[in-house]
């Protein structure tokens, strides 16, 4: 690839992370100028010089902190892109801590799209070369695209944050918000060193569930349940009802994404869940308001992929160790080019 250091652009949906992204990698944040005409229409101008760069985009699908919606984060992160690519940089990686429009990636039922699979199309034909994610809210969300994809995992930086409050071993059982989260749940586990239990409920519509059973013994232990994300929280809440009435002392949830639509978090604050714990893939505006819940930095976790991405290394490598690694050691990036 290019012999020039990589540049870091950011759109308007995350950019407290973009931020501390690029500042463990001892880069700044490119100029770029990211709005909207008077009509409402995207606007984007990068206002750096990207010609034979490799250029990384850090951009979360999700409502922006200045409460512009979902598609607006889209409509900037593919518009960045597209005007990268017209300005000649020699590879555009879309680094999305967060993949948006996750959550129809296959049909249900008849006359239903697959959301995923048009974000991804979306994502190639204005020239990304490669994606880095988090956590994706189902694995198959890969085959959707025909350029490389980097699914990075949360779990370590979770994992440690467990076990600095002393959440592991025999006290606590991990337990598995659905069916479609177990081997999430297993390898939380395994990393804990405790035992697992499985929740089953179903949906009688969107964004509702009703628990309908619980596998696992949680009696006199503390419940830990982990997700991909938490939404409306509603299914957070009526699960650690279930947790408890089966006898948990207390309940934690942890999430890589903390999207927290609509009152989600007034029904958290309200729920018996003990603490509610995310990364900041997703921004939460006034979390130290919010006693009971913690947010986690994923920024060293995103600078190690965007090092070892620029120094052809395995990704991979990152999370193939017993302990998280630490978050103070050095990120390692070409050297500049010398001229003459």
């Amino acid at each position: 690839m290019s012999q020039h250091p990589p540049l870091i652009f950011s759109g308007n949906s995350n950019p407290q992370l973009a931020e501390e992204i690029a500042k463990r990698l001892k880069l700044h944040v490119g100029k770029a100028l990211v709005t909207e005409f008077r009509n409402a229409e995207t606007r984007v101008e990068i206002g750096e010089n990207v010609r034979g760069s490799e250029v990384f985009v850090i951009q979360s699908i999700c409502k922006t902190p200045t409460g512009k919606s979902v598609n607006d984060a889209l409509m900037e992160l593919l518009l960045m892109i597209d005007a990268l690519r017209r300005a000649s940089a020699a590879r555009i990686t879309a680094v999305i801590p967060y993949y948006g429009y996750a959550k129809q990636d296959k049909k249900t039922k008849g006359r239903e799209p697959i959301s995923a699979k048009v974000v991804a199309n979306l994502l190639k034909v204005t020239g990304a070369k490669r994606i880095v994610t988090m956590d994706l809210h189902a694995a198959q969300i890969q085959g959707f695209f025909d350029i490389p994809v980097d699914n990075l995992m949360a779990m370590p930086v979770l994992c440690n944050y467990l076990k600095k409050e002393g959440l592991c071993d025999e006290k606590i059982v991990v337990v598995s918000p659905d069916a479609g989260g177990v081997h999430r749940a297993e390898i939380f586990a395994k990393r804990l060193n405790s035992s697992l239990a499985i929740v089953f409920k179903r949906r009688p519509e969107p964004d509702v569930s009703e628990v309908t059973d619980i596998v696992g013994d949680v009696a006199g232990r503390i419940a830990v349940i982990v997700d991909d994300m938490i939404s409306t929280g509603g299914t957070l809440a009526r699960a650690a009802e279930a947790i408890k009435a089966r006898g948990a002392t207390q309940v934690y949830t942890v999430a890589s994404h903390g999207v927290f639509s609509g009152d989600a978090v007034d029904v958290l604050e309200r729920s018996g869940i003990e603490k509610v714990i995310v990364t900041n893939t997703v921004p939460l505006d006034d979390v130290e308001m919010h006693p009971k819940f913690a947010q986690l930095s994923i920024a060293q976790t995103f600078a190690d992929a965007i090092s070892r991405i620029t120094t052809n290394r395995s990704v991979s490598e990152l999370f193939s160790g017993e302990e998280p690694a630490k978050m103070d050691r050095p990120v390692l990036l070409p050297e500049p080019a010398t001229i003459g």
